[in-house]
């Protein structure tokens, strides 16, 4: 009988908060804040351009996938009937580990475990079994995981794809690994990944992706509107503002005279492109390089910046403090100045989103609010120990692993959430948390705030801390559920 009210008492207790819950949806043009920050402070605003500035199609992905599906077959000899693979859009997505070792893509949380039911080798689920005994468990040691940048070198074996632009090459690796199984042909891991690696390095490096969106800006560029209006209000305030990307000039100088004008320059103190981030931050010995509108590099010596000229191979040293720096690639542009140089910086996650758009649906409030107040359930329930209680616990925790498993397909159904493992952190949500002072989904969100605001993290409790606010405050009645309504899967 006890049991009884408790189902129905937690049953009850979630009708009760669902209609609170879904008044209080989330703002997707919010600025959130993982340190507190004073925009009052800040001096000068520095912007990498590549989904920070300019936001491209989801055409650009296909092309990046299409020219390096070429290039495996034409300079790599890989099979000619890998053309049949076309791009998969919404098959990745950011964050994944790659073991290069054992061709597997998969989601790891913030305490270096695999989510189970998130692993693939090519286009198919590995089976969790499988995956135990692979890993003799589901967590990843420290000394395979990628290294400080996410890359798999020096012995790590693992590879993290934190760039926009990888979601092209995680699916081409997963084509290519597919069809290799599919036609039982021997081959080893290792080579197929740094095949893949070099001929995406040559869609960037030879310029094929750039030469292509040049010619056709309105397909692959999004107008920029808002990013000219934060550049333009930034600029009527007095701000200094620099421009540091890894882009060449042209493709650059086209993309910006189309989101801004041909005045853009205008705009900027400092433009600096080729930089090699995040060498670029780090590198002392660069000396300035001064590139024409032509994009000749010229031999002069500089001694200083000057506004409207663009340069090469700078370093961080010549620009100054009290800098915000904005940028889409938690490690390149962002992780070195946080922890070596001190600027604060602002991540841009496009992600954002259509992962609240999700979060703020009728289905995932109701799912969620259910799956919280099941949690609550089975951690005071499991404390009886006589077989009906039991039953019923095991129930439940079924129940869970189900409704887990839901939460996980609404966001991706391979790989769940960007930031979310279940109920921990994806380890890009750590690596976010660390190295952003503010995140976003896009530059954009700056326009709803004047520059004398402060951002405040939420104090949220830790495990062992009491609840302070009432949104915190345990339920009355026979539940007693300390809710945490961030999206867990």
């Amino acid at each position: 009988m006890k049991g009884n009210c408790r189902i129905i008492a937690g049953v009850s207790f979630v009708s009760d908060l669902i209609p609170a819950v879904a008044s209080n949806s989330v703002d997707s043009d919010t600025i959130f804040a993982n340190n507190e920050m004073s925009l009052r402070d800040i001096e000068i605003y520095g912007f990498d351009y590549d989904y920070t500035l300019a936001f491209y199609s989801s055409h650009l992905h296909t092309l990046i996938f299409n020219i390096a599906r070429e290039i495996l077959i034409s300079n790599h000899r890989y099979p000619e009937d890998l053309r049949k693979y076309e791009y998969i859009p919404n098959f990745a997505v950011r964050g994944l580990h790659y073991d290069v070792q054992k061709g597997l893509l998969m989601k790891i949380d913030a305490f270096h475990y695999i989510q189970l039911g998130t692993v693939y080798r090519g286009l198919h689920p590995v089976s969790d079994d499988e995956v135990i005994a692979l890993y003799e468990g589901s967590h990843v040691p420290l000394e395979i995981m990628s290294d400080f940048y996410g890359k798999s070198s020096q012995g790590h074996t693992m590879k993290q794809f934190m760039d926009i632009f990888s979601l092209p090459e995680m699916t081409l690796l997963s084509c290519v690994n597919d069809f290799f199984m599919t036609h039982n042909i021997d081959y080893e891991p290792v080579h197929l990944y740094k095949d893949v690696k070099e001929a995406i390095r040559d869609v960037h490096i030879k310029g094929a992706m750039y030469r292509t969106v040049e010619a056709d800006i309105e397909k692959y560029i999004c107008y920029g509107e808002q990013s000219h209006a934060v550049l333009k209000k930034l600029s009527e305030l007095g701000k200094k503002m620099f421009l540091i990307t890894n882009s060449p000039f042209d493709f650059v100088d086209k993309g910006m005279t189309y989101i801004v004008g041909k005045d853009w320059r205008d705009l900027f103190d400092v433009v600096i492109v080729h930089a090699d981030k995040p060498g670029f931050f780090n590198d002392r010995r660069k000396p300035f390089r001064r590139v024409t509108d032509k994009g000749t590099l010229l031999w002069d010596r500089i001694h200083r910046l000057e506004k409207g000229k663009i340069y090469k191979q700078v370093n961080y040293h010549n620009i100054g403090s009290k800098v915000l720096y904005f940028g889409d690639h938690i490690y390149s542009d962002l992780a070195d100045l946080t922890l070596k140089h001190g600027w604060r910086t602002g991540a841009i996650i496009p992600e954002l989103r259509e992962e609240i758009k999700i979060m703020n649906t009728e289905q995932y409030i109701h799912m969620m609010a259910w799956l919280q107040a099941l949690t609550g359930l089975i951690e005071q329930m499991q404390v009886h120990r006589d077989p009906v209680s039991q039953a019923v616990v095991e129930e439940w925790i079924r129940e869970r692993e189900a409704m887990r498993s839901q939460t996980k397909d609404i966001f991706n159904s391979q790989f769940g959430s960007l930031f979310r493992t279940y109920h921990n952190p994806t380890y890009f949500s750590r690596r976010l948390s660390r190295f952003a002072d503010i995140y976003m989904a896009s530059i954009s969100c700056l326009l709803n705030y004047d520059l004398q605001h402060t951002f405040f993290p939420r104090r949220t409790p830790l495990q062992h801390e009491s609840p302070f606010g009432p949104e915190h405050s345990p339920a009355g009645g026979a539940v007693s559920l300390q809710l945490d309504w961030t999206h867990s899967n």
